[in-house]
Parts: structure tokens; C-alpha cells; sequence
């Protein structure tokens, strides 16, 4: 990407962070949790952050708007409670990523994890409690993340909808992903390559894959522009996730804002690990070329694109 496209690109994303972080506040608004809970639940969703995966929900729904005769505007607000739920239930990923029985960090974004603050027992019950909100926000007619006026998607989407999230982030997905790299650390074993690609294809690429087709399905996209959608995030997915193996090794905990090196230190099994840099580097490439075939299939164009050209690039 050249200077000017970039520039563009951090503009899109850091309006579209700002719509998201709206609506998740408006989101822990509406929550009517005790007070107990309140602030723990507060401090996990609204740290800083890239909000990647909402912002792959609204531009998914973007990318498909013209097409179905729908405004940008429009498509936003439908995908917008799928994007709450999907940054709530990655939120409550980290959090329990980060607690002691698992990676036992004491960073994440640059500042405590939460149980650093909050304490074991309330970072626990943080992540139960953003996990299982997420359902109601995307079930939910009126939703709690867009104004009452807003549009809502059909019941039939919003029910495919949670569907979806349900098995991306269950023991089919990202459980079942952090299972396997907590069973393989714990055994002192090392993955081969099979092994290592369905570990994270669960574990990171199954939410990311579904953040994008939550914005198909929320503004009613056509079969063909779903499927092209999901054979996109399944590339960017992988992509994304061998990047972040590569920043563990070459990256700096203020950069990252998370400790740096944890994987390797862990001996965790990685795609620096088992291939080395330079070949890491070359398959997130090749991820990303297929991505961006993935959507020229369809011809869909735009924000997208520049995403994931980005993921190469990126530095946290």
C-alpha cells in the first residue's frame, strides 16, 4: 500500500473504531448488571485496541451494500450488533487468555490484564459475562448496540447470525483452538504443520471468519458473496495469525502492548517455530494474494482490500 492509500485506510478504520466504541458503550449501558460486575466488565471492553474484527463486520456489510440497495449508512446499523457481539466475545477471549491457569499475562493493550485489577474471580466472571451478552445483544429486537430507531435485521438472519458466532467461538472454533495449543504447551509437544494450521484456523481464523460473514448475513447478501467473503477472512484469518507469530519474535512489548516473546519462551508452537521468518512471511503473502482472488471473484472491491493488505504490514 503507498502512503496516500494508507493514510486512507487508518481514516476508515479509526471512524469505524469510533462507531463500534460508541455502541459498546451504549451496550454496557443497557447491560443492567450489578455494580460488582460493572466495572471489571467496563474496564475488558472498553481498553484500547485495534477492533479488527468489528471493523471486518462493517466492511463486509459495506462491501455488499450498493449491490443489495442498501446505503452505507444502512448496512452499518444492521451489522452493528453483530460487530458488538463479536468484539465482546474477543474480548472475553483475552481476558481468560491472559488469567494465570492459561498464558498468565499481566499485559494486554498496553496496560493490566484484568485480573491484574479486578482479581481472578471478577476476570472470570467478566469473560462469562461478555460471552454470553454477546448473544443477547445480537439476538435482541430493538438491539442494545444501535439506537432504537435504527434498522434491525429480519429474525431469521439474526437467528443464522447467532448460529454462526455460536460455532465460531464454541468448541468447534476458537475453544476448541486454544484446547489444542494449551494441550500441546502442557504435553511439552510439538505440532506438525496439519496440526499447527487446524489449530489456529480454530483458535484465531474461526472468529475472524466470522466477523466477516456476520456483515453479509446481517444485510442479506446473496450465497455466492457470503462464500466469497468467508474464502477471504479463512485467508486473512491465517494470514493474521502467522503475522502475530512473527511479531512475537521480532516485535516489542511497547509496539505490541503485550509481552513480547511469551510464545517462544512458553515453547508454543509457531509458525516462525516450525517453518523459521522468511518462510512465515512468505505464506502470510501467499494467504493474502488468495484473499484478495477470494473477493475479485465476486468483484467486490474497497475496504476490504486495503485490510488486508494492511495485516502484512501492521506492527501490533
Amino acid at each position: 500500500m503507498n502512503s496516500a492509500s494508507t493514510s486512507n485506510l487508518t481514516d476508515r478504520l479509526a471512524a469505524l473504531r469510533r462507531d463500534v466504541e460508541a455502541a459498546l458503550a451504549r451496550v454496557l449501558d443497557r447491560l443492567d448488571a450489578p455494580p460488582a460486575i460493572t466495572a471489571p466488565l467496563a474496564y475488558a471492553l472498553q481498553g484500547p485496541g485495534k477492533r479488527l474484527r468489528p471493523c471486518l463486520t462493517l466492511a463486509a456489510a459495506e462491501s455488499v451494500a450498493d449491490r443489495l440497495g442498501l446505503t452505507v449508512e444502512h448496512a452499518h446499523a444492521l451489522a452493528m450488533p453483530a460487530a458488538c457481539a463479536v468484539e465482546m466475545i474477543h474480548t472475553y477471549s483475552l481476558v481468560h487468555d491472559d488469567l494465570p491457569a492459561m498464558d498468565n499475562d499481566d499485559l494486554r493493550r498496553g496496560r493490566p490484564t484484568t485480573h491484574v485489577v479486578h482479581g481472578e474471580g471478577m476476570a472470570i466472571l467478566a469473560g462469562d459475562g461478555l460471552l454470553t451478552d454477546a448473544f443477547r445483544v445480537l439476538a435482541e429486537a430493538p438491539s442494545s448496540a444501535v439506537d432504537q430507531a435504527a434498522p434491525v435485521a429480519p429474525a431469521e438472519r439474526r437467528l443464522e447470525a447467532v448460529r454462526l458466532l455460536a460455532e465460531a467461538a464454541g468448541s468447534r472454533g476458537m475453544v476448541g483452538g486454544q484446547a489444542i495449543d494449551l494441550a500441546a504447551v502442557g504435553a511439552g509437544a510439538s505440532l506438525d504443520a496439519a496440526s499447527l494450521a487446524d489449530m489456529h484456523a480454530r483458535k484465531t481464523g474461526a472468529l475472524i471468519r466470522a466477523a466477516c460473514v456476520l456483515g453479509a448475513v446481517m444485510t442479506g447478501a446473496p450465497a455466492r458473496e457470503r462464500e466469497a467473503i468467508d474464502r477471504y477472512a479463512a485467508e486473512l484469518g491465517l494470514a493474521f495469525q502467522i503475522v502475530d507469530d512473527i511479531l512475537d519474535v521480532e516485535g516489542s512489548a511497547e509496539a505490541l502492548g503485550k509481552t513480547a516473546g511469551k510464545d517462544a519462551a512458553a515453547g508454543k508452537p509457531t509458525y516462525p517455530a516450525l517453518y523459521g521468518l522468511d518462510e512465515s512471511k512468505a505464506m502470510a503473502a501467499a494467504c493474502i494474494r488468495r484473499a484478495h482472488e477470494a473477493l475479485d471473484a465476486v468483484e467486490i472491491g474497497g475496504l476490504l482490500h486495503d485490510i488486508a493488505d494492511w495485516s502484512l504490514t501492521r506492527t501490533s
